[in-house]
């Protein structure tokens, strides 16, 4: 009897509102604060969180165009990129998925969704 596959946790990335969190000059160079904290997440995951993830960070404006790496996919938003998490976490109806942001609206609409939220401090633990 074959043993079933974990379905990884997906972790979604408000990438903007991530690194608005930082004060620390990210709004000179937008795409490579975007690309600064894809790399945190590809070499570390987010602390405190076991088992398989998928992450997948979700840029826009200044910061589309932004490469995916080994271990972090990244979505570069065709417009606003809480619109584009909504979408995200809509096309996967019922798998468990961890959405990263500080914004109140976004965390509303994904929790009627189903989706866990978390704050910036995770990514920085």
């Amino acid at each position: 009897m074959e043993e079933a596959q974990e379905i990884p946790l997906l972790v979604i990335v408000d990438a903007a509102n991530v690194v608005g969190s930082v004060p620390d000059g990210w709004w000179r160079d937008r795409k490579g604060a975007a690309e600064r904290l894809r790399d945190r997440l590809a070499a570390g995951g987010l602390p405190g969180l076991e088992g398989p993830l998928e992450i997948v960070l979700v840029v826009e404006g200044a910061a589309r165009g932004v490469e995916s790496v080994e271990g972090v996919h990244v979505e570069s938003a065709p417009k606003s990129g809480d619109d584009h998490m909504v979408a995200l976490v809509t096309a996967v109806y019922g798998r468990r998925i961890l959405v990263v942001t500080a914004d109140r609206e976004l965390r509303r609409r994904v929790r009627e969704l189903g989706a866990e939220v978390t704050g910036p401090r995770t990514v920085f633990r």
